[in-house]
């Protein structure tokens, strides 16, 4: 993996901690607003985390094969970002 791995390591254990606290929160029987804000926050580090490594591998793995790769090997790296692009647009 070509992102920076500390910070994805820190981001994750984050999300991991905010769902750990959410599994709390519905065993507590807390309020339906305050579970669902707090599933938002986790999205949100999830989307940034994802982020990341989509744009480390933009910049290092597809830009290496559009650099250096064969036509098969190029293809394949753009339609791995199409399949990403298609799953991200669901």
């Amino acid at each position: 993996m070509q992102a920076d791995t500390d910070k994805t390591l820190r981001l994750l254990r984050t999300a991991r901690g905010q769902i750990d606290g959410i599994i709390r929160m519905v065993e507590a029987d807390r309020y339906c607003i305050d579970i669902s804000t707090q599933l938002m926050a986790t999205q949100s580090i999830l989307a940034r985390i994802n982020a990341d490594v989509l744009k480390a591998h933009l910049e290092h793995c597809v830009a290496g094969a559009l650099a250096s790769g064969t036509p098969e090997e190029k293809a394949e790296k753009l339609a791995e970002v199409e399949r990403v692009i298609d799953k991200l647009a669901k």
